[in-house]
């Protein structure tokens, strides 16, 4: 890749950045507009029952997670051996096509379908984002360029979302929706004019990228992401009944709850890309505990207010320090498949919403309170630790005294 200045590669990166912010709004942004969304495509369901429509409507968001667990190992095999600047702008023209016809979609079950296309390049875009970011900011940073483009996402949490469901419920979701296809077509032209030119893995191919599959590492490393991970799930899906139910706020309190979440995790992701380039071993065994830690801190003040704000700060920093550093793991055990490695750790960290969302449910459906689902978390994330633990005891002591680095990108055509 030919010497870029400082603002050439600046530009670079913001413009990926950009497109994980416009991710997460995409991800995100239904969460606050389910009722606006049951009430205008389920009129008679709502018109019954408000909270069935909005239970229906529900399955947005689960279908969106299902079409990036499908997703991303699809695109990352199938874009192998393609430029990774190609791959970043296909994948960006399947973001606008899936958000535009989320807004435009006649009735629920048309919306279902563009979510799932929607959500397809959602992982592929990461991996690639991720690879292109590390190869821009040089050798040794594959953690710090995972943090780009994570990055855009942890600042659409802070800023994005609520003002974009701001406008949707002002103006309607379907309005929402075409301001992010916009996002995603701004994403697309800046990526085309910033970023330069990287080229695939010399021996990348479908195959090789599906043979990660065969390294019971590759299994290991994703459990970690799709089992510890889950406890940051398991509070913030319930963490509106929390601020309202425990601590007794007002719902307009709210958003300025995830606000601190999403503060926590942009602080948090910035360093943990810092530390897994320093040392990826220490960054992922030290981060575990410091999650857990904090979940119980969550637990134990977050019926007071300023406990409250101070929890979810300290949730949304340790649970997003550990991002990085599971995704440059998960590179560094699949050799030979970069896309794969970086593309299925996004496919794990849907499992993990999914199982956290799922499990916190269960814990309150029985009875035992919103704070509950938070315990959950707590023994989600002691499970992760344990198996990544079991995942470094299983590496060839040569390899753990090393410390592999991870391979780098491949050099620009």
């Amino acid at each position: 890749m030919s010497p870029l200045t400082p603002a050439q590669r600046w530009s670079a990166l913001l413009a990926l950045a950009l497109g994980g912010f416009a991710i997460g709004l995409t991800e995100f942004v239904a969460m606050g507009l389910l009722p606006d969304i049951a009430g205008s495509l389920l009129p008679t369901v709502y018109a019954r029952s408000t909270s069935e429509a909005v239970a229906q409507a529900g399955w947005m968001i689960s279908v969106y997670a299902l079409g990036v667990v499908v997703g991303a190992p699809l695109f990352a095999a199938f874009t192998a051996r393609l430029p990774r600047k190609k791959i970043l702008l296909g994948l960006l023209v399947v973001f606008i096509v899936g958000t535009a016809a989320s807004a435009a979609a006649p009735t629920f079950g048309l919306v279902l379908v563009a979510r799932f296309v929607a959500a397809l390049p959602h992982g592929a875009y990461f991996g690639a984002a991720g690879l292109v970011a590390a190869s821009i900011m040089g050798p040794g940073s594959h953690g710090k360029g995972f943090a780009v483009s994570l990055g855009g996402l942890t600042v659409a949490n802070v800023i994005g979302v609520p003002v974009i469901t701001h406008i949707g419920q002002s103006a309607g979701w379907r309005i929402a929706y075409l301001i992010i296809a916009v996002i995603f077509a701004l994403t697309l032209f800046a990526v085309l004019a910033t970023v330069p030119a990287i080229a695939a893995h010399p021996n990348g191919s479908a195959r090789s990228e599906l043979r990660a599959f065969r390294a019971p590492q590759v299994w290991l490393v994703a459990g970690i992401a799709s089992i510890g991970f889950g406890g940051f799930f398991a509070i913030d899906s319930y963490i509106a009944p929390v601020t309202t139910h425990v601590a007794g706020l007002p719902a307009s309190t709210v958003p300025w709850v995830l606000v601190a979440v999403g503060l926590g995790m942009t602080i948090g992701n910035a360093a943990g890309g810092w530390a897994s380039d320093r040392d990826l071993r220490r960054a992922m065994l030290s981060g575990f505990p410091v999650f857990i830690a904090s979940m119980v801190v969550f637990a134990l003040v977050s019926r007071w207010t300023a406990g409250l704000y101070l929890g979810a700060f300290l949730v949304g920093a340790a649970s997003l320090f550990l991002g990085p550093a599971l995704q440059s793991r998960l590179i560094q055990v699949a050799p030979g498949a970069q896309m794969m490695g970086a593309a299925v750790n996004q496919s794990a960290m849907n499992i993990a919403n999914s199982l956290g969302a799922l499990l916190g449910g269960v814990v309150i459906a029985g009875g035992l309170g919103y704070v509950a689902p938070t315990w959950v978390g707590v023994g989600l994330g002691l499970l992760g630790f344990v198996l990544a633990g079991v995942s470094y005891a299983l590496e060839s002591p040569r390899r753990r005294t090393a410390d592999t680095p991870l391979p780098e990108p491949a050099e620009a055509r």
